[in-house]
């Protein structure tokens, strides 16, 4: 006994005195618990704080092999959840029966993946649901079937912007655009807690503790309005639609401080689920891609020539062709239109009036330095990785190079985004701008924000020849017979802009059949607000250039932006009535007709409209027939019973018309402000349908001017008549509100 004991000393003081440390360290280690803290990734807004790109709450799918073969329902295990996630069922199989290797044993917990990571509520309900009948079934408490609670990366919009956003995969990491060049702004820093736990894994009230809190990511504001970028989207869908090309590319900007306002391309994904798409449908054309600019590039030899006094818009030269060393040049007609104007040969987009002014007149070392000048073969400095420079490479020993650049063909090929800087540059004033993509970053940890002001690259041309050049690319619009823009006319603003046709370079040789064609301009001339370029590359009609196919989208998308931003139409007070009564047209009736006949008549009139609903025939219309619109308001066909109705874009409204729109679908309006509907919101409130509408009187009009003083001196009447508008409104009453227009 005597020799048991001091063997059992002799261990206790071997294990305690002389190997006690080793053995207190080892048995802190098993009682310490180590946990992540995953930082918040930033968010990314429009910049009106509509959110583009959040975290959100995720699941992942587990199962417990080890449990599930106990239970033995490998098979029904295996087969419902190769149904509701889509997996291959013997995937799923391999995993609901993995063992491990080394003892044969059945796992206790394997991950389903990729199908079953970060997978949304709406899946994890199903999941759910599956569970509890397995349970509920085998009458046990535990199927083996877990949901991990998790994060991940969620974009509300869907398909908006996408080539702009980018996208996070489901390992965390991140991919193109805003997402992938601001990733060290956006993930933050995870943080971890290290504790001590007693063996039912409770942390101890008096153990060590280190904590290193998460520091959440930066959230970034976009320049992107979120309904200019709808307008985009929704025109180059029907560009898609209409002509199947290649790839369609937009990009809408503030000439004036060079703020992307859109930037969209087709074919497009979604971001939710990158995996189901192709990795092409997420290059983001709009600075990467390279074009032949074709005849948009004019306005820079345009611009050369009027900065270099060269331009007289009443000289005259003969179209048709011109003899250039190397490479004749012809017209796009090849025999031209005779002996005309410089001003008619800008409107006809003829190709040898810019080889007479930029080859024989401005001359290689001169139009290639205001060609730099403008941007062209240099990165614009946009925020979003992978911009291309472009490429210049005139030769100017070589007279076709010098010839064929004047009019965008040849050794230029340039990217839409320095297109947009140059063109923004001609509206702006002569000021070359970098683009902004971004509008401010917030840290939430310093509770700073860093905003960022329009970049002045240089003065490319005089505030004079910004305005004279204006005027004449306004023509290009105006001119009804032989203006190639005429398509991107929108009655009642002055609009300029230039069309472009380029033929694509296919095995070394320009083809006849394929196309890159565009459309690029501004509007209101007089003080230009929106900038937009379109692009199709190959659309099917290989005779349709930019005037037929972009044209009338810039049209589109423009009418709907200058209303959003509460721009009236003009009109001179010194016309006479007759010219007064030309500004506006008469509804047709369209009632009780075919979709398809009246969306024809309506075409041939230039009027715009919008059908609602999925019916064959019009059922109703609004404005009524008879009804004296301006032409670029909008007819609503309605072509359902109001049940099945969907609400309508109503922006550029009046209220009036808002109303009666609003008691066709059967949804009541809260109205805010006096004037147009500039913008909308759907709303739920006590299980109905609600429609909130910002009104605003149109710029330079008697409501817009005369507000301030009304503030004061009208304040209660006022009050009482938007009261009075906004009962009228979720009353359904049919009449106009009183104190709106």
């Amino acid at each position: 006994m005597t020799l048991l004991f001091l063997v059992l000393f002799g261990r206790i003081y071997w294990v305690q005195i002389v190997k006690g440390d080793y053995w207190y360290g080892l048995a802190k280690t098993r009682w310490s618990a180590e946990e992540t803290l995953i930082a918040k990734r930033g968010t990314i807004t429009d910049r009106d704080g509509n959110v583009l790109a959040m975290d959100s709450l995720a699941y992942t799918v587990a199962v417990n092999p080890k449990m599930i073969d106990g239970l033995g329902i490998a098979d029904e295990v295996t087969e419902g959840l190769h149904e509701l996630l889509g997996k291959p069922e013997d995937e799923v199989r391999k995993l609901v029966t993995a063992k491990k290797e080394e003892t044969g044993e059945f796992f206790q917990q394997r991950e389903i993946q990729r199908e079953g990571w970060k997978i949304d509520k709406e899946l994890a309900d199903k999941i759910k649901a599956f569970r509890d009948e397995l349970e509920k079934k085998h009458d046990v408490k535990d199927a083996g079937i877990y949901l991990i609670d998790d994060q991940k990366r969620y974009y509300p919009r869907g398909t908006m912007a996408s080539q702009l956003l980018g996208y996070v995969t489901k390992e965390g990491k991140a991919m193109t655009g805003i997402e992938s060049f601001f990733d060290d702004k956006l993930r933050g820093e995870n943080g971890e807690i290290i504790y001590e736990k007693d063996g039912k894994r409770v942390q101890l009230s008096k153990g060590e503790v280190n904590y290193t809190p998460a520091k959440d990511g930066q959230d970034i504001t976009l320049t992107i309005d979120m309904q200019v970028q709808n307008y985009v989207e929704e025109a180059l869908k029907e560009i898609v639609k209409e002509y199947n090309p290649k790839t369609v590319t937009a990009i809408a900007a503030d000439p004036n401080t060079m703020e992307i306002l859109a930037m969209a391309h087709m074919p497009t994904y979604n971001p939710n689920t990158y995996w189901q798409s192709d990795y092409e449908n997420a290059y983001n054309h709009s600075i990467k891609s390279l074009y032949e600019p074709g005849s948009t590039f004019k306005i820079v030899t345009l611009a050369a020539a009027v900065e270099e006094g060269i331009f007289n818009p009443n000289a005259e030269y003969k179209s048709g062709r011109i003899n250039v060393p190397g490479r004749p040049v012809n017209d796009i007609n090849k025999v031209g239109w005779g002996t005309i104007s410089y001003l008619a040969g800008l409107k006809h987009s003829s190709n040898v009036a810019f080889v007479k002014l930029g080859w024989e007149q401005l001359g290689g070392p001169k139009l290639l330095d205001y060609i730099n000048r403008f941007g062209f073969g240099q990165k614009t400095g946009i925020q979003l990785g992978g911009e291309s420079a472009g490429k210049i490479n005139v030769n100017l020993s070589i007279p076709s190079d010098i010839a064929r650049v004047s009019f965008g063909q040849g050794p230029v090929q340039v990217t839409a985004i320095q297109q947009v800087a140059a063109v923004a540059a001609v509206a702006n004033g002569g000021k070359l701008l970098q683009p902004q993509i971004v509008k401010q970053i917030y840290d939430p940890m310093t509770k700073t924000t860093q905003t960022f002001k329009p970049q002045l690259v240089r003065q490319v041309i005089s505030e004079e020849t910004s305005r004279k050049v204006g005027e004449y690319l306004e023509q290009v619009v105006s001119d009804q017979e032989i203006g190639t823009g005429k398509n991107a006319y929108i009655e009642g603003y002055r609009v300029a802009g230039k069309t472009g046709t380029a033929q694509k370079v296919i095995n070394g040789e320009y083809s006849k059949t394929k196309f890159v064609v565009s459309f690029i301009g501004y509007a209101p001339v007089e003080n230009p607000k929106i900038v937009l370029y379109i692009v199709v590359d190959e659309p099917n009609d290989s005779l349709a250039g930019g005037g037929k196919v972009a044209a009338p989208a810039f049209k589109e998308i423009v009418s709907k932006a200058l209303r959003h931003y509460g721009i009236a139409p003009s009109s001179d007070p010194n016309k006479d009535a007759a010219s007064k009564k030309e500004a506006s047209v008469t509804v047709p009736d369209m009632t009780n007709i075919k979709v398809s006949q009246a969306k024809a008549e309506l075409t041939e009139k230039k009027l715009s409209f919008e059908i609602v609903g999925n019916g064959t025939s019009v059922l109703k219309q609004i404005p009524a027939s008879g009804t004296a619109i301006h032409p670029s308001q909008r007819i609503y066909l309605i072509t359902e019973q109001k049940d099945k109705l969907k609400i309508p874009d109503m922006t550029g409204l009046s209220l009036r018309d808002a109303m009666e729109i609003s008691s066709v679908l059967d949804v009541r309006l809260i109205v805010e402000g006096e004037g147009y509907v500039v913008s909308q919101k759907e709303e739920q409130k006590d299980g109905s349908r609600y429609i909130r509408l910002k009104l605003e009187p149109p710029l330079g009009s008697d409501a817009a001017l005369e507000s301030g003083a009304a503030e004061d001196e009208g304040a209660d009447a006022s009050s009482e008549a938007k009261e009075d508008s906004s009962a009228a409104a979720e009353n359904g009453a049919e009449g106009e509100a009183a104190g709106n227009g």
